[in-house]
């Protein structure tokens, strides 16, 4: 018989519950869903347990067998937890799909993935559907009744969809843990795919239990922590960060439907959150908001941070109160971390213990402090990374390619080793011989009044010069009858070397952006047109 083991999430379930029933372990939030009309939705280990069991005989219910993939298709609700649960009790793969995913890129990832059915919500369930009828492999569909958003479709409107809240409403099953091994595959975790089809990274189970294990690494305290993300679970960070230290320590986390700048302070006041993750542009985004008297006034004591813009880094620890953990780490693998207190503003750390990481040319020579290459990991005894692209060998093989992990990440080091990163390979804007510091422009911009949010990006220059790129800022402004094109130009002239303004203003009505809240250039450049009446120049 094989023996539980706390790295399984299946074994790890059934343990707390044996060991504490009634913890409430996770809470789902709803302040920000409708300003707290509903009720919390909160679940302990014993409930975690049974429903994971209802679902996980739902699954062999269906045909499911070991090793066969479904997806699933859910914001942030408990029902991704409790099927994620039961995955590891079935020893199926789930394939976490942002629900926003629609059309050609989700027929993509279910029939490259192989899916035999669709876990989701009825706020996408047309999306689901539509897909069924394009997959005769995809054979059934659990839906979750939310009433959530316009969009949501009666289950009654849709045949052949089995009810999940039906399903949690039955008797307790007695399922029996069906995986065999620590190795055997969880999920499949696809890349966003900005520079072709996403890419499905295999994740053993006993990977999900090595999550927890950052926890200890961004020292978070047992029986005082609690922890608060309103990022997708669809997205590595929201599990790694937030959900698999919480089951691992019994930290009581926190979730919202989805990230809200606006009402992320409210959140962590109204159910102490002490600790909560950040990617990339969320700081920024966070930042523009107007500031508040109690601004700082809040039980948030540290961020888990992976891009804090190092233009905004200290004025964002002293207008909120907090203290940044800046680490780096990507789905496929390599991790590194500045603790809060250590190293320079702006750096992302040093390779965490037995990991070797380090910015190579492109003949795979280390490069001296200050000159930029990729950066690139491998295990610290000097063996070749290995990373598991489903379906995909030769994908994997050149993202390893000579052992190390290729990043696909521009940095460089200092002298003391402590690493930055610079910009996305191919990714970088040079405007007139200078490379553009995109963090510095969004700060600027940010701090104007009438923005709401800002991202950075490059288009091909008007000027013709080879590899140079003109500096767009695309901005969501606070009023847009009441927007003044002029003052972002004229906060840009002040705070600003002149090669870092930017040469257009494009303003939207929202930033489109990933699960991870990654701002997604490509929809904005198919959108930009120099003489659109959204587009400014300081001369227009």
């Amino acid at each position: 018989m094989r023996e539980r083991n706390e790295m399984v999430l299946a074994d790890l379930i059934q343990i707390r519950a044996e060991q504490k029933p009634d913890l409430d372990v996770l809470t789902f939030e709803h302040l920000s869903l409708d300003g707290g009309a509903t009720p919390d939705e909160v679940r302990t280990y014993a409930d975690l347990a049974t429903n994971g069991g209802r679902l996980a005989a739902a699954l062999v219910a269906q045909g499911m067998e070991r090793g066969d993939r479904f997806a699933l298709m859910l914001r942030n609700h408990p029902e991704f937890v409790e099927t994620m649960i039961a995955a590891s009790i079935t020893g199926c793969v789930l394939v976490p799909i942002d629900p926003r995913t629609r059309g050609e890129k989700l027929t993509f990832m279910l029939r490259n993935a192989g899916c035999r059915g669709i876990v989701c919500a009825d706020y996408c369930l047309r999306d689901a559907l539509a897909a069924r009828d394009q997959n005769p492999d995809l054979r059934w569909l659990l839906a979750l009744e939310t009433g959530e958003g316009e969009d949501a479709l009666p289950l009654a409107d849709a045949a052949g969809v089995e009810s999940i809240r039906e399903i949690l409403a039955k008797p307790a099953p007695d399922v029996d843990v069906r995986l065999e091994d620590p190795n055997d595959p969880l999920q499949i975790i696809y890349t966003s795919g900005t520079t072709g089809d996403p890419k499905g990274v295999v994740f053993p189970n006993i990977r999900f239990g090595m999550f927890a294990m950052v926890g200890a690494l961004a020292g978070y305290r047992p029986g005082e922590e609690r922890p608060y993300t309103g990022l997708s679970l669809t997205h590595g960070n929201a599990q790694a960060v937030t959900l698999a230290p919480s089951l691992f320590m019994g930290l009581r986390a926190v979730f919202s439907r989805r990230f809200t700048k606006s009402k992320l302070w409210d959140v962590c006041r109204a159910h102490g959150g002490t600790t909560f993750s950040l990617l990339g542009g969320m700081a920024t985004a966070i930042y523009s908001e107007p500031e508040r008297p109690d601004d700082a006034d809040n039980p948030v004591h540290f961020v888990m941070s992976a891009g804090m813009p190092a233009a905004i880094w200290e004025s964002f620890e002293r207008r909120f109160g907090v203290e940044i953990f800046e680490w780096y780490g990507a789905v496929e693998g390599g991790l590194a971390a500045k603790p809060v207190g250590q190293g320079p503003i702006g750096s992302f750390g040093k390779p965490m213990g037995g990991l070797e990481m380090k910015i190579l040319d492109e003949n795979d020579e280390e490069c001296g402090p200050g000159v930029v290459g990729e950066i690139c990991s491998r295990p610290g005894d000097g063996s070749a990374a290995s990373v598991e692209y489903h379906g995909n060998p030769d994908a994997s093989a050149k993202k390893t390619r000579g052992g190390w992990l290729r990043s696909g990440d521009m940095g460089h080091a200092d002298a003391d080793g402590w690493l930055f990163f610079d910009y996305r390979k191919g990714g970088g804007i040079r405007h007139n011989g200078d490379f553009v510091n995109t963090s510095f422009v969004e700060k600027a911009i940010a701090e104007v009044p009438s923005v709401s949010d800002v991202t950075i990006y490059g288009v091909t220059a008007a000027s013709g010069a080879p590899g140079e790129k003109d500096v767009v800022a695309a901005i969501v402004p606070v009023d847009a009858e009441a927007f003044s094109a002029a003052e972002v130009f004229t906060a840009c002239r002040k705070a600003l070397e002149p090669n870092f303004v930017p040469s257009y203003l494009q303003v939207v009505p929202e930033i489109p952006k990933t699960a991870s809240e990654k701002p997604q250039e490509r929809f904005l450049l198919e959108a930009f047109d120099p003489d659109a009446p959204n587009v400014f120049t300081e001369a227009r």
